[in-house]
């Protein structure tokens, strides 16, 4: 695993409110390798969903670089941010945030057809593909509202794989759903990344689900601490 797909350094992150200032990151580093699994694990308010906000530039750190594929990530404006997440960068949440609107099938093949020059017949065929693969085949054309919490979560990491990204990032995704049901996505998250040879960095208070991972961090007050 020599190749970065992220890198981290030094990473702050502050916030202000009024004249009182919260320090939620306190100075991380951190390096993801091509095809390596990662779990950051610490109790509510230790700042991992913040964390991976910054990294995957959807917040800006207050001080400290990100790296993306061999880019400098966290000075570029919100367009050049989208542009790259878009390119190399998969989501997935807690809540899943489809669009309800749109079915299964369209919330699956909307990153890609955000792209220029997309063909829609190969988009259409890339989305029905990750649908089968996460075992929706038969909910092509259901929209969100009428899906399961787990099959709304399997449509979001389907969406998330779309594109075929360099590095999955997971906030929670198993925090809405029963034990059988989360343990099935970790599942399906750990086949699908072999399988698109991904990287993977999840956010997770599950120390038992955090555990199939290659490495485990540990986050405390915005600090990576022992285990």
């Amino acid at each position: 695993m020599s190749n970065v797909v992220l890198e981290a350094k030094n990473v702050v992150k502050h916030f202000t409110d009024g004249k009182s200032t919260v320090e939620v990151i306190k100075g991380l580093s951190l390096k993801v390798h091509a095809g390596e699994f990662i779990s950051i694990v610490g109790s509510s308010g230790s700042g991992k969903s913040t964390l991976l906000h910054v990294l995957g530039g959807l917040d800006r750190p207050t001080e400290g670089q990100v790296w993306l594929n061999g880019q400098r990530f966290d000075h570029m404006g919100e367009a050049e941010r989208g542009y790259l997440r878009n390119q190399h960068l998969g989501f997935v949440y807690q809540f899943h945030h489809l669009l309800p609107e749109f079915s299964a099938l369209e919330n699956v093949a909307m990153p890609l057809m955000l792209r220029e020059g997309t063909n829609y017949k190969d988009v259409k065929a890339q989305a029905e593909y990750l649908l089968n693969r996460v075992g929706l085949s038969h909910r092509l054309t259901h929209k969100p509202g009428e899906l399961s919490g787990g099959e709304r979560q399997r449509v979001a990491l389907a969406r998330a794989l779309v594109a075929k990204p360099a590095l999955m990032m997971a906030d929670e995704p198993t925090g809405n759903l029963d034990r059988k049901t989360a343990v099935k996505i970790f599942e399906l998250l750990s086949d699908l990344r072999q399988e698109f040879n991904m990287a993977m960095l999840i956010v997770t208070h599950d120390e038992q689900l955090a555990q199939t991972a290659d490495s485990i961090l540990h986050m405390q007050d915005g600090l990576w601490a022992e285990p």
